[in-house]
């Protein structure tokens, strides 16, 4: 990364966790406008497919130009952390929108927020991988930070899907009537989706056993958790009864 020391790097993860918090804290205060919570005020509409699409690709095109641009596109290990992190954005940007039913919309204000942050994202992980972490040894890819944290990354992805799966099906087609989800990680949090990509990025951060990794899994918790309570709030409002008697947590089995 031209004309960036290590020094600036660390003041940009210090200025990234401080922004998270305040994220954080003005998320359970203002609900962002996309999904059951569209709202007109963050901007002009666009399909939901291409929202999602041009908030989530830039995190992997610049995954990708930084990967090529470095000093280290054939070292092993940053190569592993790089396909791994890669594989959750080929299916974010490239699978995930096209699987999308309806034809709901997206504001342009929470997708050039989103491409902000993605942005940010990968200079932060790139930035580490490529460019200002020591040399991984190769014995890293048994060492047990790297085993556990794949572990945790890949059931932190099978989470995710399962839950998006749920989450599509909720309705057959023409139907119209919103309903709670149910079944896999359903059955303990009303948003397991977010709970799965939580999970996701703690394990990528154990995995790098990086500070770039823990900020970005912090961003996850910041920006999510919020949105969950919200999201149950909706359902406890909607479904009154039938979902309160669930017992779920919001976000985080047996603790949110």
């Amino acid at each position: 990364m031209i004309n960036v020391t290590p020094e600036i790097f660390g003041i940009f993860l210090v200025v990234m966790a401080s922004v998270a918090l305040v994220v954080f804290v003005a998320l359970f205060f203002v609900k962002a406008g996309y999904g059951m919570f569209f709202d007109r005020k963050w901007g002009p509409a666009m399909p939901n497919r291409l929202g999602w699409f041009l908030m989530e690709a830039p995190i992997f095109i610049l995954m990708t130009v930084l990967w090529l641009a470095s000093g280290r596109t054939w070292e092993v290990v940053p190569l592993v952390f790089f396909v791994i992190f890669q594989i959750h954005y080929l299916q974010r940007s490239f699978i995930f929108p096209w699987l999308i039913r309806g034809n709901s919309k997206m504001p342009l204000g929470i997708v050039l927020m989103a491409v902000l942050f993605n942005t940010c994202n990968a200079l932060m992980q790139g930035g580490w991988i490529f460019f200002f972490s020591p040399v991984y040894p190769l014995s890293w890819l048994w060492s047990p930070q790297f085993i556990a944290g794949t572990a945790i990354f890949i059931a932190g992805f099978v989470i995710n899907l399962h839950s998006d799966y749920i989450i599509r099906h909720l309705r057959r087609p023409g139907d119209t009537k919103h309903y709670i989800p149910r079944g896999g990680m359903f059955r303990w949090v009303s948003s397991a989706n977010y709970f799965g990509e939580l999970v996701e990025w703690i394990g990528f951060a154990v995995l790098t056993w990086s500070w770039a990794g823990v900020i970005f899994a912090w961003w996850t918790l910041a920006n999510l958790a919020p949105r969950a309570d919200a999201i149950y709030d909706n359902y406890e409002k909607e479904f009154g009864e039938e979902f309160t008697r669930l017992r779920l947590k919001r976000m985080i089995p047996f603790i949110y």
